[in-house]
Order: structure tokens, then sequence, then C-alpha cells
């Protein structure tokens, strides 16, 4: 016998924005039981919709985790562009700041980040919105290297090799954060993101002056012959 439909639950979702109630429906799931813990069964059970109006927005699980995973990226652009604007009227170091926004975002969004970063989504092809959002965020991040290079802050080379490496460290830091295995420190992670980031930009503006003096010196070589 096919399994039924579970009835509706009392004080179910009757009206509003069903497409944000089943996404906060299933950011709980998340949050409490893991992605592997979500199905879209589940989620219409929470709020006692019928699944024709389940499937009116989503066309299964994979299409719900990509618009939580979209809207993740949204939220985080939005935190990075923020740390910007925070630095500039502050007259503090953009990617400092933009690495103690990360961590903020992971660790205040727990649900959102495990979906975004978990590998739940192998092919993203499906979803343009998603991927509009992710290179949007990472654009932010790399438009600040580009920035930095022109200045002179940050050594020549690549900018999306710069900017994934600067991502790296962030997204490790925040990882390890949210599992609770930093904190051997007295620091909080927020501040171990910014002292990770001081430290490989001090790398960066040490490459760039060695490879400086490393050209004036052939340059001299060169006259000296």
């Amino acid at each position: 016998m096919a399994a039924r439909w579970p009835r509706k639950a009392k004080g179910a979702y009757h009206h509003g924005d069903l497409e944000r109630a089943l996404l906060d429906a299933a950011l709980r799931t998340i949050r409490e039981d893991g992605v592997q813990g979500l199905t879209l069964r589940g989620v219409g059970a929470r709020l006692g919709v019928s699944r024709t109006a389940l499937y009116r927005h989503f066309d299964d699980k994979t299409a719900l985790l990509a618009r939580v995973a979209a809207e993740g990226f949204r939220v985080l652009h939005e935190a990075l562009t923020v740390a910007i604007a925070k630095a500039a009227a502050a007259g503090t170091d953009t990617l400092q700041e933009m690495a103690r926004a990360y961590v903020r975002f992971a660790l205040s969004n727990p649900s959102h980040y495990q979906t975004m970063f978990g590998g739940f989504l192998p092919d993203w092809r499906n979803y343009p919105d998603l991927i509009e959002h992710a290179e949007a965020a990472f654009n932010v991040l790399l438009d600040t290297i580009r920035d930095e290079q022109r200045h002179g802050r940050v050594v020549a080379g690549d900018p999306i090799e710069l900017a994934e490496i600067t991502w790296s460290l962030s997204h490790g830091i925040a990882t390890l954060g949210a599992a609770r295995q930093l904190e051997r420190t007295s620091i909080g992670v927020e501040e171990l993101a910014v002292l990770g980031c001081r430290s490989l930009e001090h790398g960066l503006r040490r490459s760039a002056k060695s490879g400086r003096a490393a050209g004036l010196r052939k340059k001299k070589e060169r006259k000296a012959r």
C-alpha cells in the first residue's frame, strides 16, 4: 500500500508566502537533523501543506537545497559588501574585515553554510540563480584583491588564484571553528580569522617587496656587465 501523505497538522500553514515558509522549515530541519535528514515530505509535514502545494514550488529535495544555498550566497554577498563599507568608513583593512564577516556569517547561518559547501549539490548547471549568487559573492573578494594589487598592497599575480587562497583561509577557519576545533587559543574564531588574514597579507606584501628587490638587483647586474 502506498504511503499516505501526513494529515494536516493542527495550526498548520494556511496563508502567506508558502515558498518562504518552506525555506524556513528546511533551514530548521537542517539545523536539527543535518542535510541528510531533510526530505521534501518532511518539510511539507512541518507546515501541514498538501503535496500539490509543495511540488508547486520545488520539484524535489535538490531544488529546495539549491534555493537554500542560493539564499546563503546572497546573504554572504551582502555581508561582504557591508564589511567593505565598514572598512572604508573606519579606515581599517578591507580584507581583514571581510575575513571577520565571512566567519561571522558561517557561525550565524549554519544551515545555509552546510548546504552551500557540503557537496550536496554536485551539478549547479540546472540552478542559474545559485550560480549567479555564488559568483557575486566570490567576485566581491576578487575585486578587492585586484584593487589591492592596483595600489601595490598585494603582490602581483593571478588575482583569481590569490582570491581563492584568501577564501580558503577564511573558509578553513570558519569550518574548524564551527566544529569547535579551534579552542586551544584564547582568541575567538572571528579574531583568529583576522589574524590569519593579516599573516597572509604580510606574506603577500613581503613577497611583493622581495620581488621588487630582486628586479632591482637584476637591473643593476645588467648595467654592470
